[in-house]
């Protein structure tokens, strides 16, 4: 067997169908790119239909095959009709990665309850009910990936970690808890980290100049992170390769969270 032939035996994704939500924009977006060019059939779910028109015509420009879905993430009604339009386009999907996040983070005193449930809907229960929509399919086929992208603020709290913290680390609890369920089925769970990454989601912090600056300067790397560095490990979970890796959080971040 050839170093070709090996490599796309481990990693590829021929034949395979992926769900991301989120995946118009910023970390959603470099992930559902690299695994549609790994060859899996990419349906990218998200709200805003310019930038979901644009991300798909980019990706079927380059011999990809990939589909979009408009969805309100922020509702039970709108995650449950966007799970059934996305299986509507390539299938029931094999591959399930929650990207799409929203970061209200006022202080703490000054949370109200709308904060809230807006965080939690968009942040955890959309991952949830994906979950249980999708999940019990891929583990009755004998294959599925579950991937989730978090935060810092998951595994420690600063800059007004606030609802946003709180959500994210419910998610990798989450992904554990799916992990236990459905990894003796073939199906594996587990979550990505982000370090400071420059997206739209950090727009306010990617505003200040010093802050940014203050952040590279925390990591082992001496840089942020760019969506791009999360192609390679969504791949990588993605595939066949991590087939005996799952319940874990795979920090992506220059090692900001060791230094």
């Amino acid at each position: 067997m050839s170093a070709q032939d090996y490599l796309t035996d481990l990693f590829s994704l021929e034949g395979r169908v992926a769900l991301v939500t989120g995946g118009s924009s910023g970390i959603g977006k470099a992930i559902a790119t690299a695994l549609a060019k790994a060859g899996a059939k990419v349906v990218v779910v998200a709200r805003g239909r310019e930038a979901l028109a644009a991300t798909v015509t980019g990706l079927t420009g380059q011999g990809c095959q990939a589909a979009w879905v408009s969805a309100d993430l922020g509702s039970r009604d709108g995650i449950r009709a966007g799970a059934e339009a996305a299986a509507e386009a390539f299938g029931e999907p094999d591959i399930l990665v929650s990207s799409a996040g929203i970061n209200l983070r006022p202080p703490m005193g000054e949370i109200d309850e709308s904060v809230w449930d807006t965080t939690m809907t968009v942040n955890l229960e959309s991952p949830f009910l994906l979950g249980q929509r999708f999940g019990p399919g891929m583990a009755e086929r004998g294959f599925g990936r579950i991937i989730h992208v978090t935060s810092q603020q998951a595994h420690r709290a600063f800059v007004q970690s606030g609802a946003y913290g709180v959500s994210k680390g419910a998610l990798e609890s989450l992904a554990r808890s799916q992990a236990e369920a459905w990894s003796p089925h073939g199906v594996t769970c587990n979550t990505l980290v982000p370090g400071f990454v420059m997206t739209p989601l950090n727009e306010r912090l990617a505003s200040d100049p010093e802050q940014v600056a203050a952040l590279a300067a925390r990591t082992m790397t001496g840089r942020n992170g760019l969506a791009e560095d999360f192609a390679g490990a969504a791949v990588f979970l993605a595939s066949r390769a991590s087939a005996y890796v799952t319940g874990q959080s795979i920090f992506v971040d220059g090692g900001l969270s060791v230094h």
